[in-house]
């Protein structure tokens, strides 16, 4: 008997916990470990989100809630998603477990088995295996940057099968950003062909040097005819392990997840959505001051890196990553990250299980203080120009 299903074949454990996976166990042996690999927020959550849920739990607020959230906290997502002459309603609107959950309910209740969605790469490695655990395609566009010219490679891409356009802005791993008109010609390439279009903006409050959010396609789709948006509270408001995301998209669609939703988690936990409201509702300084230090923090990385023999890194836009290139080395970046890690004790994330473009380079997170962040770039500076 066959105990383990065909699927599984396709789904590989994810890059980015297995090499926190490896970091632990050495932790575990006594090893210090500089941890550059996981994109968590080192900032604990604001205080009153958590007062929030503490309050909710003394309240009693424990028990089953609406397969697609709590009302409260639907208007709240409406509220802050309705800017720029964008008008969402609750309607619009799904509360997860987790923004990863919102990606997975999008992909199930729109992909047909053999559906192709296209991904600019490198990107997330979530994208991919949640489109192959709906039976999709992931079609990888390699590109360099979120500038115009992913616009015709994405055209380049466009096949009988495509069925949406998937974009990251602010971008993990490359930090970059797209403009209003990038978005805009995405748009219209998708009303040409009839496309979806899944926007995960994620990291759109942790933008530097171009206001307070990264542009959203919903100022272009102000009726979420075709597009998904997925969102949540793990990286700005530092509440990774509170499991709290959404999706904000047509009615069409949000009924459909909401069923999906029903039959698996049935909910996300209540007081957790309490929180949620509050995260939104309440001050923002705390996010404010977050950026403040990742700021800091993103020139220094990128300073440093660049600082190494053979070693380019740009100047990420948005997100807390850097996405450096060691291609001048010719190690492939599994290796070189084990390497890291083994000998001189900095974990970080190999490009390669970013997809196509991802090879030879490495995803440094400096969402980590930065006086760790000086110490791991000296030590991969000791490796590239002293034992490689």
């Amino acid at each position: 008997m066959r105990i383990i299903s065909e699927r599984m074949k396709d789904i590989p454990p994810s890059g980015t916990l297995k090499m926190l996976a490896k970091s632990k166990e050495l932790e575990q042996k006594g090893r210090k470990i500089i941890h550059l690999e996981i994109g968590q927020p080192d900032f604990d959550t604001p205080p009153h989100i958590k007062e929030a849920a503490i309050n909710a739990l003394k309240e009693g607020f424990t028990k089953y809630t609406s397969s697609q959230g709590i009302p409260q906290l639907l208007a709240a997502i409406a509220e802050d998603t309705s800017m720029g002459g964008v008008s969402i309603t609750p309607k619009n609107v799904i509360v997860t477990p987790g923004a990863k959950h919102a990606i997975l309910l999008t992909m199930l209740a729109t992909l047909n088995p053999g559906d192709e969605v296209l991904v600019p790469t490198p990107a997330w490695p979530t994208y991919f295996t949640t489109i192959k655990m709906a039976g999709g395609v992931d079609i990888q566009i390699p590109v360099d940057t979120y500038d115009e010219s992913i616009v015709d490679k994405l055209r380049d891409g466009i096949t009988r099968k495509t069925k949406m356009i998937l974009i990251n802005s602010p971008n993990n791993p490359l930090g970059d950003v797209m403009d209003k008109e990038v978005l805009n010609a995405i748009y219209q390439l998708a009303i040409e062909h009839d496309l979806l279009i899944l926007s995960d903006e994620i990291y759109q409050k942790l933008v530097y040097d171009i206001g307070e959010r990264a542009v959203s396609i919903l100022s272009i789709d102000k009726a979420c005819e075709r597009t998904i948006i997925i969102n949540g509270f793990s990286k700005a408001y530092s509440m990774t392990g509170w499991r709290l995301g959404y999706a904000v998209t047509s009615p069409e669609i949000v009924q459909n997840m909401i069923r999906i939703q029903q039959n698996s988690t049935t909910c996300p936990t209540s007081f957790v959505q309490a929180a949620g409201i509050v995260a939104l509702q309440g001050s923002q300084e705390p996010v404010k001051r977050m950026i403040e230090r990742f700021n800091e923090r993103r020139k220094e990385i990128t300073r440093l890196l660049n600082s190494i023999d053979g070693v380019k890194c740009s100047l990420p836009k948005g997100a807390f990553y850097v996405f450096p290139d060691f291609s001048e080395l010719k190690l492939p970046s599994e290796i070189f990250a084990l390497k890291l890690l083994e000998n001189k004790g900095v974990a970080t994330a190999p490009g390669v299980v970013f997809g196509k473009g991802g090879e030879y380079h490495l995803r440094l997170s400096y969402a980590n203080a930065l006086e760790e962040i000086r110490r791991g770039a000296g030590l991969i500076k000791e490796l590239v120009e002293g034992e490689i």
